[in-house]
């Protein structure tokens, strides 16, 4: 058997742990517990640190100390580190605090009696009274009788120096991740302003990403809440019932793990809210998740993306301007160029189909040969023009340059008068407006115009405007 025991460098900035066990344990534990998990499944919260059980998992990453390295690599999430290694936990755990208080690294063989009592945690609460006995370290206190032990200290120091010393097993409830991200973590002070709970989301965005990792999970949709301080809370309220947090909910089109672009979507959110009172606390929920995709890297420069895929695009427009100024459009099985397709959020879209064309889908996108003489512009409502001397006007008399393309279209829909659609279309061009696309409106039931050129017009009908090129 052989233990590590790490612990968070508070010295460093990171924070301490809190010793009240799994439960109570601080994010940066909790972190630091998730993140161990890379290396082995047997980790377990011990007093103020993290332990890992190793034997069995050294040969996997090539030896004692290549996984000794893997291990002291900085995590981001979590911070620096400091460890400790032994034949037990409790050894492990010693070595760590007894390098602590000296600052300095511990001999390559330094024997377990040699540590002091006060690195023993069972021993703490004894070590005045063991001082006076002339026990200072774990070997004077193996040497003394093992009843006298029992009957002046119980026998938990008795079966923690056991352990210790590898004469019993070490038995601890093993770390498991729980099936729902749900971290809150209490702020270093009270924020004024919505940008500010930014610190906070990083340090559980870091939390977020190792247990997706660990679970082999993407994010589809997550919440945010952070809860307002009720003294400040009162006095807005006036007599209304207010909740005392609010929410935030983002969703992403794709399974992601990207923490950087879930921190951008939810600082262009917060960067529009503004907050009813102080916050104390941010709290993390994950919403939907699924399995992560499995994605081959590729050493080909052109597949070597740079910068925010077309997808991070369309979110972080739609975070910063709203969900009604970010459309996309859904083609129609229709004829009738008006109702050809319709617009909607893209944060609405099905996932999946927010995605730029690729060449060949542009291609099958084309339809008919006579679509390629639809104009780039259609307007909203067409627009009616006067005839002069049996000729559509508009900023001039209009000349036609090709057509007509005749549309029947909206018979099914007969019920309504204005979606029977009998037109033929032209491409026209005006003194002063150049290229248009125009259409007169045939009569139902006639057939007056079929087989006629551009030139060949009859009297009585209606124009319109219908688009512009260019």
């Amino acid at each position: 058997m052989w233990w590590l025991a790490l612990q968070v460098d508070a010295a460093a900035g990171a924070g301490a742990p809190n010793p009240q066990g799994p439960q109570q344990a601080v994010p940066v534990l909790t972190a630091l517990a998730w993140w161990a998990l890379r290396f082995t499944p047997w980790v377990a919260y011990f007093e103020d640190a993290v332990v890992l059980e190793v034997s069995a998992c050294q040969r996997l990453f090539g030896g004692h100390e290549a996984l000794l390295q893997r291990v002291l690599a900085t995590p981001p999430e979590v911070g620096p580190l400091r460890y400790g290694q032994g034949i037990s936990s409790l050894a492990a755990l010693a070595f760590l605090r007894t390098q602590a208080q000296r600052h300095a690294p511990l001999p390559s063989r330094l024997p377990l009696a040699q540590l002091s009592l006060e690195t023993l945690g069972a021993a703490q609460p004894h070590v005045p009274t063991l001082h006076r006995l002339g026990c200072r370290t774990w070997g004077d206190l193996q040497a003394l009788p093992r009843g006298g032990v029992l009957r002046r200290f119980g026998q938990g120091l008795l079966d923690a120096l056991d352990i210790a010393f590898g004469h019993a097993p070490d038995l601890y409830p093993w770390v498991q991740l729980p099936e729902v991200f749900d971290v809150t973590l209490e702020l270093p002070g009270l924020v004024e302003s919505a940008p500010g709970l930014m610190f906070a989301a990083q340090r559980l965005l870091g939390q977020l990403r190792l247990w997706l990792q660990a679970r082999q999970w993407a994010v589809l949709a997550l919440e945010w809440v952070w809860y307002l301080d009720e003294r400040k809370l009162a006095q807005a309220r006036s007599g209304q019932t207010l909740p005392d947090h609010d929410t935030l909910v983002l969703r992403t089109a794709h399974p992601s793990i990207d923490m950087g672009h879930l921190a951008q979507l939810s600082a262009e959110h917060w960067a529009q809210t503004t907050l009813r009172a102080p916050v104390h606390h941010v709290r993390l929920r994950s919403l939907e998740t699924t399995a992560l995709p499995n994605t081959s890297a590729s050493l080909l420069p052109e597949d070597l993306k740079k910068g925010d895929s077309f997808v991070h695009l369309l979110e972080r427009l739609t975070a910063r301007l709203g969900r009604e100024q970010v459309l996309a459009s859904i083609a129609c099985q229709d004829h009738r160029p008006e109702r050809m397709q319709h617009w909607v959020p893209a944060q609405d879209l099905p996932r999946g189909t927010t995605k730029p064309l690729q060449k060949s889908t542009k291609a099958a996108l084309i339809g008919p040969p006579d679509a390629t003489l639809f104009p780039c512009w259609l307007l909203p409502q067409p627009l009616p023009l006067t005839v002069v001397g049996h000729r559509p006007y508009y900023q001039g008399v209009l000349r036609l340059r090709a057509g007509p393309q005749r549309l029947e279209a909206g018979w099914w829909q007969a019920s309504a008068s204005d979606t029977l659609a009998l037109r033929d279309y032209f491409i026209a061009s005006s003194p002063h407006a150049g290229l248009l696309w125009v259409y007169r409106e045939r009569l139902q039931g006639t057939g007056e115009g079929e087989g006629a050129g551009a030139e060949s017009l009859a009297t009585g009908f209606k124009w319109y405007l219908h688009g512009l090129y260019g």
